[in-house]
């Protein structure tokens, strides 16, 4: 399998989603950096990683959104390559256009830095099918501005079209109905604001994430 994870200025969970990807495929994804016009060819999976990229300046994931690989990633996602974007990478995505609505401050106004009880809403994904029966898991959050918001009509849509993949079932942060995440209409876009990529050793407090990237290896091998 050949991955890539988008190294920004700010990046800060770039190696742990390298890590990640390394444990469940076995070979070590390629980093490219955000100056680069363009990822590799033959690409299994891309990754845009947490972080605070550009410092949030702006509004988070605005900056890095405009940044020369991106108008490959969205070529990529377009032509059907898996991306996940995890935390700010969500933010990024959403500022490419590429997932609806918007991430803001957190309800509580507060950085919220905690392990949060998920529910996986469905294994018909190419992102959580490798979930089967266990579909309440906890992974950890990290964040500022995970307060996902859309108008009704936006989210009546995700949840008529099984959009929703991971809902809280313990908001942290304000968003919507829950949402945790959520895929594009071709369903090969993820972005959620939980890290499933600190979520892959028992060393570090669980293995519920993993399952998400095994999700993503059996749906392109």
């Amino acid at each position: 399998m050949k991955t890539a994870v988008i190294v920004f200025p700010g990046s800060n969970c770039d190696r742990d989603a390298a890590v990640a990807l390394e444990t469940v495929t076995g070979t070590a994804p390629h980093m490219v950096w955000h100056e680069e016009s363009a990822l590799p060819d033959g690409l299994d999976f891309v990754v845009a990683p947490g972080g605070f990229s550009y410092g949030d300046y702006l509004r988070a994931g605005a900056i890095a959104a405009r940044s020369p690989i991106v108008s490959d990633l969205k070529r990529k996602a377009e032509a059907g390559v898996p991306v996940l974007g995890v935390c700010n990478g969500w933010q990024i995505l959403i500022e490419a256009g590429l997932l609806p609505g918007a991430l803001m401050r957190n309800a509580g106004l507060r950085f919220v830095c905690e392990k949060t009880p998920l529910h996986v809403e469905t294994t018909n994904s190419r992102f959580t099918r490798a979930y089967g029966d266990d579909r309440d898991i906890v992974i950890p959050v990290a964040h500022h501005d995970g307060n996902y918001f859309a108008d009704d009509a936006t989210l009546d849509r995700l949840e008529a079209e099984g959009r929703i993949l991971f809902r809280y079932q313990a908001n942290p942060n304000g968003s919507a109905r829950d949402i945790a995440g959520i895929a594009n209409e071709a369903g090969n876009v993820l972005g959620m604001m939980p890290h499933p990529e600190r979520a892959v050793d028992p060393v570090h407090g669980g293995v519920d994430g993993r399952a998400l990237f095994e999700s993503v290896l059996g749906a392109t091998s």
